[in-house]
């Protein structure tokens, strides 16, 4: 009874659809269609500012019974420098201003949610507390390179401070 009732009515969808046939006819890729809201422009790169796509630079291995992130030169070579990073700042505390957060390379879309995997996050601890905002800040600090955190995260800032950037 229920294939016949379905059968009946992909047979009606089909009917009804005439000239405009969904169903047959490819998506037109110039139709306008708005953007998708979970669909994000990267952040434009700054002079002086350490890339996403330079974080980027690591692959997960398999060592033993463990996956570990082994790191590209690119990256291995911040490690324990003075870097400034763009991005948008997660609080991992209540209140208007954050002495440590999570700068994300992409903007929180929920409150339960990371946007992006470890190497598109960086555990900051300010020097003095940050405003709260939605709009990506800078910040500069020492960097470090974590090859076995326990919280899987593979970087961290220190002694952190927002920056003004020319943009």
């Amino acid at each position: 009874m229920l294939a016949l009732a379905v059968s009946a009515s992909a047979q009606g969808f089909q009917g009804s659809a005439g000239k405009n046939d969904l169903m047959k006819k490819p998506l037109d890729a110039d139709a306008n269609l708005p953007p998708s809201p979970y669909a994000f422009k990267p952040l434009p790169e700054l002079k002086g500012v350490t890339s996403w796509k330079t974080l980027a630079d690591v692959k997960t291995v398999k060592q033993k019974d463990r996956f570990m992130p082994e790191f590209g030169k690119s990256v291995a070579t911040l490690d324990k420098q003075e870097v400034r990073i763009q991005g948008f700042m997660m609080p991992l505390d209540m209140g208007e201003r954050q002495k440590r957060f999570i700068l994300a390379a992409l903007p929180p879309t929920c409150s339960f949610c990371m946007p992006g995997g470890p190497e598109q996050m960086v555990e900051v601890q300010a020097k003095t507390p940050v405003k709260y905002g939605f709009e990506p800040i800078v910040v500069s600090g020492r960097f470090t390179v974590l090859r076995d955190d326990s919280m899987g995260l593979y970087y961290r800032l220190t002694d952190a401070v927002a920056v003004t950037t020319p943009r």
